[in-house]
Parts: C-alpha cells; sequence; structure tokens
C-alpha cells in the first residue's frame, strides 16, 4: 500500500479528521498519563532521552500490536455494520488491558469521544454504538470507536492519526512531570513518529487473533499509580 499524504483526502474529511484529532475535542485524554506519571516517580522517564526511549520501548510497540489493530479491526467492521462483531472487538479491547486504571482510561475516553460523536457527528452505526455503550459500563474503549468514527476514510489516515494521538498525548503530558520543555517534547514527538507509515502498514497486518503485547512494565506502573499517595494525572 501507498503512503495516504493530506492532499488525497478529500476537503470535509480532512477537516473531520483534524476536529476529532484536536485536543480540543472533549475525551478528557489530558488527564491521563497512561502509566507513564508512576515510570517519572521511578526515575526511569526523566530527561528528553529517556522519554523517547520509553515511547519507541514501552509505547509504540503496544499501540502496533493492540490498539492499532483493534482500531483497524473496527474500521473494517463499521464497512458492514456488523454490531455484533464491532462487540466482539470492543470486549476485545478491555479484556487486552489487566491494569484497572489503563482500561478505565480506555472507556472513558473512548466514551466521551463516543457520546460527542453520537451528537454532533451521527451515523446509524455511531448512535447504535452509543445505544450499546449506554447498556453497559464495560463497552465504549478508545480504539474501536475511532475505527468506526473514522469508516468514511483510509485505514492508512485512520491509523495514522490514532497513532500520533497515542503519542503526542506522553508529549504533551511530560512538561508537566518531566524537567523538559515544549520544545524537546516536540523534538521527542517528531523521533518517534519518524516510523509512522512503517508502524501503521506492521498493524494492518495483524490478524484478531494475534492482537496483544505483553508489557508488564507498565502494567505494574500503572497499577502502582491507582495506589500512590501523590498523583498529578488519573492514569
Amino acid at each position: 500500500m501507498g503512503i495516504t499524504t493530506m492532499t488525497e483526502i478529500p476537503g470535509s474529511e480532512l477537516a473531520f479528521l483534524l476536529q476529532v484529532s484536536d485536543a480540543m475535542f472533549p475525551t478528557g485524554a489530558y488527564a491521563h498519563s497512561l502509566g507513564m506519571e508512576e515510570m517519572v516517580q521511578r526515575g526511569w522517564v526523566f530527561n528528553e532521552a529517556s522519554l523517547l526511549n520509553f515511547l519507541r520501548i514501552h509505547i509504540i510497540p503496544s499501540v502496533r500490536q493492540v490498539d492499532l489493530p483493534l482500531a483497524a479491526e473496527a474500521h473494517r467492521i463499521a464497512q458492514t455494520g456488523d454490531i455484533p462483531s464491532l462487540l466482539t472487538v470492543d470486549r476485545l479491547a478491555g479484556a487486552l488491558r489487566p491494569a484497572r486504571e489503563l482500561r478505565a482510561a480506555s472507556l472513558q475516553t473512548g466514551r466521551r469521544r463516543l457520546a460527542m460523536l453520537s451528537s454532533i457527528f451521527p451515523s446509524p452505526l455511531i448512535r447504535t454504538y452509543q445505544s450499546e455503550a449506554e447498556k453497559n459500563p464495560a463497552i465504549g474503549h478508545h480504539a474501536p470507536v475511532w475505527g468506526v468514527a473514522c469508516e468514511k476514510l483510509s485505514p492508512e489516515a485512520a491509523l495514522t492519526a490514532y497513532f500520533y494521538q497515542s503519542l503526542s498525548c506522553f508529549c504533551a503530558a511530560a512538561p508537566k512531570i518531566v524537567r523538559i520543555g515544549q520544545e524537546a517534547a516536540q523534538r521527542v514527538l517528531a523521533a518517534a513518529l519518524s516510523n509512522s507509515h512503517a508502524v501503521v502498514q506492521s498493524a494492518l497486518s495483524v490478524p484478531r487473533e494475534e492482537i496483544g503485547w505483553f508489557d508488564p512494565v507498565l502494567d505494574l506502573a500503572s497499577m502502582r499509580h491507582e495506589i500512590a499517595d501523590e498523583r498529578l494525572f488519573i492514569s
């Protein structure tokens, strides 16, 4: 597959993608460090180089093997409107997060995004998905919600945008808990995104039965964060 450039996305779809990817879109993601705060407390993330190392070792592999394939599965299902299959992928998204805080963060951001999409960009599938989420508080994980939201975009564009969000949230949180500035955070983000095309293409080839990634370091950091005496972030 070739790279989908910004000029290849129709104007209305590009505007949609920019809006739903923007930090102003109210998902509450800004309140989460997704385990990084505890990594900072443990002294594993402390400067620009260690932040980039953290993203490359712990975050990019997980996003490539879990979140992006889940979003891709939901994107494919959205073309058929198969709600039972979509809910199966959503439940898988929860099952693959053993740490309660990370699972709750996925649900919180996903459910907020889904509710907002249902309000301002309603479609039959989005409305049905939202209805299922209203009946079951364990439904509405962020990756499958994103895949459905981007059903009119190419899978490459949808997954590239999700990959960007997945890394940018850490770089946005970093200056609040690490002694680095915005310029350093942007250098880290640029370096981490430099291989985005290969990451997305790899994620698109992951079959459903092989979705998953084992990283006990990040899971344990999240579990420790949940019982920490002082916390700046929810997760």
